[in-house]
């Protein structure tokens, strides 16, 4: 696994019209956008998706659409949990698989509430097993409407099901990341990190790729990390944009999604900025950041001699 080409999945967003509809031809261009840029894979209907704020008829329909225009270049995923009830997430999931996706991705908040153990997590995982005949899972550590962080010993029994591919790490800790990739090991399993205050430390550890918001922005940027993060000629250039996503994370992440939008909108990608989540409207010192945000990527880019695809 640590020798593996470090892949890296976009969590993707949803373009709308100014009107809240969904815009499938924004939706297009994102999809070429992802893969031009080099991404190896894409997590469609995900939380970055906004997938609390579409009706399950868009969530079928962006996912259908998504792996219609990726036409089998690269794989899609997309979640499949959002009824508590086993027996309508199961028939969801199935729905859902049948757009063509390679896997279906579990929330691992959905499976048990805050107060309910492991055990409960595994006796509803292996109902779901039943229910969906051959189907193929994947976790994702989605912290609404909580974050489950998911233990190694849980995650090495869910791996023996021989039926997870997949998993989405959020728990923001280097040392549990390396206790699940050292029960993954056996396993034909990644893990891919959302945290990338330590992306590099992740990716030298062994995990499979990077999934995480700061690709909605910069795209070619976490394409060039998961392929230069352990060349020693570019050590500097490394901790260099290491140092970008942790100086710059929280206007990242403040306004998101509604700020990478705006981003790749500036960049030139025809999308509005438009989102269905409700949020404060951003103070000139805001706007302030996310400007000081372009800059700095800009002459990142000029540096890594990237080439930007929009």
């Amino acid at each position: 696994m640590i020798n593996a080409e470090k892949k890296f999945v976009p969590v993707m967003i949803t373009p709308y019209d100014e009107a809240g509809n969904i815009d499938f031809d924004g939706l297009t261009n994102l999809t070429e956008y992802y893969i031009a840029a080099g991404a190896r894979g894409l997590f469609a209907n995900c939380l970055s998706s906004e997938m609390y704020m579409l009706t399950p008829a868009e969530r079928i329909a962006i996912t259908k659409h998504v792996v219609r225009i990726a036409n089998g270049r690269v794989p899609v995923v997309a979640t499949g949990s959002f009824d508590r009830d086993i027996s309508q997430m199961s028939e969801f999931i199935k729905t859902i698989y049948d757009t063509g996706i390679k896997s279906v991705i579990l929330s691992s908040c959905m499976l048990a509430d805050e107060s309910e153990g492991d055990d409960v997590f595994q006796q509803r995982f292996e109902t779901i097993l039943n229910k969906t005949d051959d189907i193929t899972f994947g976790f994702y550590e989605c912290p609404v409407p909580y974050k489950r962080v998911v233990s190694a010993d849980l995650l090495k029994h869910l791996l023996s099901s021989n039926r997870v591919s997949y998993f989405k790490d959020t728990s923001l800790d280097i040392n549990l990341v390396r206790e699940k990739l050292k029960v993954g090991a056996s396993y034909n399993f990644g893990l891919f990190d959302a945290y990338m205050v330590h992306a590099v430390e992740s990716l030298s550890a062994g995990s499979a790729g990077l999934s995480c918001i700061q690709g909605n922005y910069f795209p070619e940027l976490i394409v060039w990390l998961c392929a230069n993060y352990d060349n020693p000629d570019l050590r500097e250039k490394v901790e260099n944009v290491q140092a970008f996503f942790r100086d710059h994370m929280d206007i990242m992440h403040r306004f998101y999604p509604t700020t990478a939008k705006e981003v790749l909108r500036q960049r030139g990608l025809n999308i509005s900025s438009f989102s269905r989540i409700q949020a404060n409207p951003m103070t000139a010192e805001d706007r302030n950041k996310l400007a000081n945000l372009l800059a700095a990527y800009y002459k990142l880019e000029e540096e890594l001699m990237l080439c930007a695809v929009v």
